[in-house]
């Protein structure tokens, strides 16, 4: 018996230790994450979830998934894993243009300028799948698959896949990296206040 007590004991704490238990599901803003999906045959766990806004306008809720939970960005940008993350939006605010450029500009910003020029066609290729704006239910899943690449989902419809795995560390260093929103940031890696 104190031999369970203390295998429950300690696996409490490893959980719980760190503030945050991964596995719950989620709501935010209306919107429900599950704590597992499998994609491409992984199974994922939710990392955690976040949302954006903009002045007053709730732009989109979102959630990140990965076969390995992890609180650290560096880890979620370099690693080598099924990583998925999902927007379900939440105005109409957010149109073509507006997405196209807000995308580009961030990519700019959290990107060596080197890795910007290298990768200015599939830039190009990626930011022409937004070719619809947003609106309340409407959804885009981006997944990076080891070996594959980058795959878009813009509003239920597969647009495509950037092979390899730099420009998706490019697509994540976006939200992780250092110039980074540090409110999404830490709501994706499960740390918000």
């Amino acid at each position: 018996m104190k031999k369970w007590t203390a295998v429950v004991v300690v696996t409490l704490f490893l959980f719980l230790g760190t503030g945050t238990v991964w596995g719950d599901d989620k709501e935010i803003l209306g919107v429900k994450f599950p704590e597992e999906k499998v994609v491409a045959e992984k199974t994922l766990t939710l990392n955690g979830v976040s949302y954006l806004k903009k002045l007053w306008i709730k732009v989109y809720a979102g959630g990140l998934y990965l076969e390995n939970p992890t609180h650290d960005p560096k880890e979620v940008i370099e690693s080598e894993q099924v990583k998925q993350f999902y927007l379900h939006y939440l105005t109409d605010k957010a149109t073509q243009k507006k997405l196209q450029e807000g995308f580009l500009e961030m990519m700019k910003e959290n990107n060596p300028p080197e890795l910007i020029e290298k990768h200015q066609a599939d830039l190009e290729k990626y930011v022409s799948w937004f070719d619809k704006g947003m609106a309340p239910g409407k959804t885009s899943v981006t997944t990076y698959v080891p070996g594959k690449g980058l795959t878009l989902e813009w509003q239920g419809e597969v647009k495509g896949t950037i092979p390899g795995s730099e420009f998706a560390q490019m697509y994540f260093r976006y939200t992780f990296g250092e110039k980074a929103d540090e409110k999404l940031k830490k709501g994706y890696l499960g740390v918000s206040e």
